[in-house]
This record gives structure tokens, sequence and C-alpha cells, in this order.
């Protein structure tokens, strides 16, 4: 389990494609003082799990499902990305609840500057998501904690939402480098979803 307060920022430095899956090299020498091998790291918010390593970074596996359902499968060598180690029984839990299950994706739709923050609205590539996402409620985009700010109706014609990022959380994390058409992982509450199948709603 996972926080969603990004550890530092990593960069995919290898990628070797099979035919349904793809080995990936992340160099991230901030996290990799206690690794071990099985430990489960997130990449973008997409939880990992360490093959081999050494002290500048490690290997994982990815496999089709998790290409499916993230934006890994478009990630080159060189991309910096989002990482954070999955939290141990002493740390703060700063964020929410982030399992490293990505959802799906969405495609940031434009960015707004203010004085003191800059809006960033996104656009959901599964409108089924909308209804996990709620006016002040939890997300994890590229495996950051984030608030929702706004979000579309459910009988809107686009299921966009937004977030405010401050200036500590562009700068610490990948999301400053995002440009309008770029695509990011979206996970969804999971309390939200939990509540949904108990009460048996369609």
């Amino acid at each position: 389990m996972f926080t969603g307060i990004i550890e530092t920022i990593g960069r995919i430095v290898r990628v070797e494609r099979a035919e349904d899956s793809l080995r990936m090299r992340i160099n991230a020498p901030e996290v990799m003082k206690d690794a071990h091998h099985g430990d489960s790291i997130a990449i973008n918010g997409v939880c990992l799990t360490v093959t081999d390593f050494d002290s500048e970074g490690f290997w994982a596996d990815v496999m089709q499902v998790t290409l499916d359902y993230s934006t890994l499968g478009q990630a080159g060598e060189g991309a910096r990305v989002n990482v954070e180690r999955a939290m141990s029984h002493q740390s703060r839990f700063g964020g929410h609840i982030v399992q490293g299950h990505v959802d799906g994706t969405a495609t940031l739709e434009s960015r707004t500057p203010s004085e003191n923050w800059e809006i960033f609205r996104f656009v959901l590539e599964d409108p089924a998501l909308a209804k996990y996402v709620v006016k002040k409620g939890s997300i994890s985009i590229n495996g950051t904690s984030l608030t929702v700010a706004e979000a579309a109706a459910l009988d809107a014609t686009s299921a966009w939402f937004e977030v405010s990022l401050i200036p500590t959380t562009m700068e610490d994390t990948m999301l400053g480098d995002l440009q309008a058409g770029d695509q990011v992982n979206i996970e969804c509450d999971v309390l939200a979803k939990y509540v949904e199948r108990l009460s048996g709603a369609n």
C-alpha cells in the first residue's frame, strides 16, 4: 500500500519489450538504500515488483494487463517518473490509501495558471470512472495523492475533473512536466469502489 506522497523523481533508463510484456529499468538512487528483491515500488502510480536492483535503481516486469490500464507502455527511455516505496508501519499517512492498482488513464486538457497555484483539467478516458470522482474527494494522478477541486456532473458530455497544484507539487513530482494532450495514470479512491460493491450498485 502507498500514500500518494511522492518520494523522488526517477528516470526510466532501459525498456526491453516483448510481445505481451516489457522489462523496465528505473534509476532512483534515493529509494534504493533499503531495497530488497520482491519489494513493491510505485512508478507513476503503478505498483511494480523489484526483480533485480543495485544502488542506482531496479528492474521490474510489466505484464499485459498493466500495459492495458496504464501509460507505462508508452513510457520511453529517458522519461521522468514519480517514485514511491510501499509505506512502512512507521510512515506518516500524509496522503490517502493508494494501492498502485491503476483504474485507467486520463488526458490533460488544459493548464490554467493562477498567482499561487495552477489548475489542471483532465478528461477520463473511461467515462465509467466518473462516478468515483467527487469534488473534495481523493484521487491519485501518476501516483500523486490529490484533492479533486471540481468535477463534471455525471450526465455531462465530458467526464472531466480538475485539481489545483501548488508549486511544490509541480516541482517535487513529474506533474509539472505535463502538457495538454499528455496521458496520466488514474487510481480512484478504493473506498468508493468498495461502497459501490457492498451496496449492490450497478
